[in-house]
């Protein structure tokens, strides 16, 4: 086995802190447009790495081959790295401390299912909307798969051979208004895993279909919304892109120590004492396996990955660390280093993040607002590292006399993150996951955010 393999020849020299990846990543994607294909495609990238410290610098190497010779060569190039960067640089050679050692077993298995397969349960259930509903403008169904084998062998931390695949059915649906201005909405469907285990049985998303249907026809008769400053029901949906987003970014070490809102913070009053959030390894709120959308177990520089507090009862008390902040801030690291392909170097990553449920019923929520905005979804968001954010609002209701009126066109939303969740004060008991995208930040990553509903007050942009 290519572990057994990296093992035999690891650099163990006690002064060099090494650590060896072996990784392959695979996509692919189907895109049938009205039930014709337009795209149909698969790819794969395979290699090797190295990161190997010494005097307080880190040497990186990888090579597109994977052999006992390439495991050898990575170690020997990523070393000469960082002997040069030691004698040039002339850092401290304080070693970065070791957080034990063990193996982490494999997750999960990765199915490589017949793409001819995955073709025709695209076709299935474009024919499912085109015969229920023969009047929408334009339907497309567009199916993506990707996943990572990872390979960690470490000479200080733990080893394990870990997974991450997920695939999705993402379908968009349009619709035309009186006056011929396209009104559309989509929906991501599935998860963690292959094909089979998302997809076995596509009748258990027609009833979502039927509902997101519903909604675009709502949204063709529906309003824009007055700008302004508004009382408003942020769905779970939202909620999660406002924690990756707006505060997730903002509590990354690195960017903590590049200048971010976060540094000054810490220990102080952020949010709402009804806010909590947490960035989830491989358990969630309750505690149980499997209840996290995307689980990592294990982070690319050999941290067993471990739950990181960010914000408690409205205070923030915590950052993302990789091994190198943690010593710095002297906390323990949870396992946020994280890399896309074999040629990256791990950053400090997002995983699961998520504001923790209240105790408020959703109806509750609704109930509460007199004059305000029900947000459901967004396409799109950016932040930045003060916290101010924008996100675009795909899907939303007004709220009149505690119940839910007209829909909404797309609009937008606005704020400092810090600010807008001082106002929180109902939370939800309920969460909503959402794990299809893949942040950005250098190179792209699978990540989870989520939340439960919040009512709060926040800046809408009207038309």
């Amino acid at each position: 086995m290519l572990i057994d393999i990296i093992g035999q020849n690891i650099n163990m020299d006690p002064e060099a802190q090494t650590v060896v990846r072996g990784q392959e990543n695979r996509s692919r994607r189907v895109m049938l447009i009205k039930g014709d294909l337009v795209g149909n495609s698969r790819s794969a990238s395979r290699g090797l790495n190295a990161r190997v410290r010494i005097g307080g610098n880190i040497g990186f190497a990888s090579i597109a081959s994977y052999s006992e010779q390439d495991v050898k060569k990575v170690i020997e190039m990523a070393t000469q790295n960082a002997q040069f960067l030691s004698s040039h640089a002339g850092r401290s050679a304080v070693p970065i401390p070791s957080v034990g050692h063990g193996m982490v077993p494999l997750n999960r298995e990765i199915v490589d299912f017949e793409q001819k397969h995955i073709i025709e349960a695209c076709k299935e259930v474009d024919s499912y909307i085109a015969a229920h509903f023969p009047k929408l403008s334009t339907r497309r169904v567009v199916y993506t798969e990707d996943s990572q084998d990872k390979i960690i062998y470490t000479s200080d931390a733990y080893c394990g051979h870990v997974t991450t695949p997920r695939c999705y059915i993402y379908v968009f649906l349009s619709a035309e208004t009186d006056d011929g201005t396209p009104v559309e909405l989509f929906k991501a469907f599935g998860g963690a895993g292959s094909f089979e285990d998302q997809f076995a049985d596509l009748s258990t998303i027609y009833p979502e279909i039927d509902a997101l249907v519903a909604q675009l026809m709502d949204k063709r008769e529906g309003i824009f919304p007055e700008a302004g400053e508004k009382t408003v029901v942020l769905g779970g949906m939202m909620a999660g892109m406002l924690a990756h987003e707006a505060v997730g970014h903002t509590v990354e070490a690195d960017l903590v120590l590049g200048g971010s809102v976060a540094g000054p913070n810490l220990g102080k009053q952020v949010a709402s004492s009804l806010i909590s959030m947490v960035d989830f390894g491989h358990t969630g709120p309750n505690g149980q396996e499997g209840t996290v959308p995307l689980p990592v177990y294990l982070d690319d520089e050999g941290v067993p990955a471990t739950d990181a507090v960010l914000i408690k009862d409205g205070f923030l008390v915590g950052y993302m660390n990789n091994r190198e902040t943690a010593q710095r801030f002297g906390v323990k690291p949870s396992g946020n280093a994280r890399a896309w392909a074999f040629g990256d170097e791990p950053l400090i990553r997002m995983r699961n993040t998520c504001i923790l449920p209240g105790t408020s019923s959703v109806d509750d929520l609704i109930a509460s607002v007199d004059d305000g905005y029900y947000l459901i979804a967004s396409g799109n968001g950016q932040a930045d590292l003060t916290g101010e954010f924008m996100f675009g609002v795909t899907l939303g209701y007004e709220i009149r006399g505690g119940k839910l009126g007209r829909a909404l066109r797309d609009t937008t939303v606005s704020g400092v993150a810090f600010d807008m969740l001082k106002s929180v004060d109902m939370v939800s008991n309920e969460i909503t996951w959402s794990s299809s995208g893949f942040c950005g930040k250098k190179q792209i990553i699978p990540v989870g955010m989520g939340g439960p509903h919040l009512r709060c007050k926040i800046t809408m942009g009207g038309r």
